[in-house]
């Protein structure tokens, strides 16, 4: 993998383990209200769904840094391309800002790590 598919690759991770971190454990607090726009009641609410799909993101976290661990490139592939269908099936059903925050930088990754093959 060149070093420009990786740092790609990596910032996707990051970004992952970001989002993994807001929706865990900081989904009631003032930042994750702030950042997904939920009322204290609707976060209270909603908070075991929250964890449950930063785990999920824990998994591609896990996934992308496997795939640099060991530079393999089919690895980097499938787990970019979950993030790139993750982020536009969230586009489509959520808010359209999923598609440029999570799909749009894993088609950046994707696109170098493939022409790094």
């Amino acid at each position: 993998m060149s070093i420009l598919a990786s740092i790609l690759v990596g910032l996707v991770a990051a970004l992952h383990l970001y989002f993994l971190v807001l929706e865990m454990f900081l989904w009631t607090k003032p930042l994750g209200r702030k950042t997904f726009g939920n009322t204290a009641e609707f976060a209270d609410a909603s908070k075991v769904l929250a964890a449950n799909q930063g785990l999920y993101n824990g998994f591609l976290v896990a996934g992308l840094v496997w795939a640099l661990a060991t530079q393999e490139l089919d690895v980097a592939v499938f787990f970019l391309a979950c993030v790139i269908v993750a982020g536009v099936y969230g586009a489509v059903t959520v808010s359209r800002r999923i598609l440029v925050v999570q799909a749009v930088p894993a088609l950046l990754a994707l696109v170098a790590v493939l022409v790094s093959w």
